[in-house]
């Protein structure tokens, strides 16, 4: 059995239409369980009354992005854990090339299939990544924006998986633990990837896998909460997995040319509420000297 498990946050009618796309799957063992993360002014019972098979789990507070995809494993039964965000629409053959690869790939740890822009021309999203660079603390994704002309559609073991879609067995999940809270959004999937890699795992990339992804509808592709989020999160990952020379020139650059830059856009543009947002995020660290 696969546990899909997937968070809501004021986006009913956008979990619905995930739902259904997951309901043409040619899969025949799913479960799906959705995580409403205390959605403020959008009623998330219109999930079970349009699908009932869906396991609603209402948190009466919001748990992040972690958060909410460790409370939907309290409940999952599955072999194999996948973690789809519900701005995400899937292929009805998604899943068997995911399972297939870890049933014959035992050191496989965690995997994420081909992501397109939806609603474009097959624009890329991720097609596999090249990890985490070490000096800057910014991933590098291949394939991004590129135009999907079939020159990814090989599966081989990449730097990092994407949480928009990623897929995880149960025995690496009892072996590692589940995902970092620290995060709340952002940057946690990545944290993961590289504590399951740390473990002896691998991770793929699965090309004959297509999931088309809506990108930022929950929380805004130009959010406060995005700017906060992101900003703290990039050093917060920097702190938990660079080591020796790696962290510190992440982190001075960063602090010495990363962030003033956004800074400096932000007040260009009169955009006061981000640059607090990018403030609060430093001083979030100033606060948590012993995180990582």
């Amino acid at each position: 059995m696969v546990s899909i498990i997937s968070i809501n946050y004021n986006q009913a009618l956008v979990t619905c239409a995930m739902v259904a796309s997951l309901l043409r799957a040619t899969y025949p063992r799913i479960e799906i369980i959705v995580v409403d993360n205390a959605s403020p002014s959008d009623n998330p019972d219109v999930i079970t009354e349009r699908y009932p098979q869906v396991k609603l789990i209402k948190s009466d507070q919001n748990l992040g992005f972690a958060g909410g995809n460790n409370r939907g494993l309290t409940e999952a039964r599955g072999e194999y854990l996948l973690f789809l965000n519900n701005d995400t629409e899937v292929a009805p053959g998604f899943l068997e090339p995911l399972v297939q690869l870890f049933e014959h790939t035992p050191t496989a740890g965690i995997a994420s299939p081909k992501i397109l822009f939806y609603h474009t021309d097959n624009l890329i999203q991720y097609a596999g990544s090249r990890g985490i660079n070490p000096w800057t603390g910014r991933s590098i994704t291949v394939g991004y924006l590129e135009a999907d002309r079939g020159q990814y559609n090989y599966s081989h073991p990449t730097q990092l998986a994407d949480g928009a879609a990623m897929m995880v067995p149960r025995r690496v999940l009892e072996a590692v633990g589940p995902m970092p809270e620290a995060y709340f959004l952002y940057y946690e999937e990545l944290d993961w990837c590289e504590t399951i890699k740390r473990a002896g795992y691998s991770c793929h990339y699965v090309a004959e896998s297509t999931v088309h992804h809506k990108e930022s509808v929950s929380v805004g592709k130009f959010s406060v909460l995005k700017t906060y989020y992101m900003n703290r999160n990039r050093l917060l990952f920097i702190r938990r997995n660079c080591r020796g020379w790696a962290r510190w020139t992440s982190t001075l650059v960063f602090l010495a040319a990363a962030l003033p830059k956004k800074a400096l856009q932000h007040s260009l543009h009169r955009e006061w509420p981000h640059l607090r947002a990018l403030g609060r995020g430093l001083r979030w660290h100033l606060q948590h000297p012993q995180v990582g």
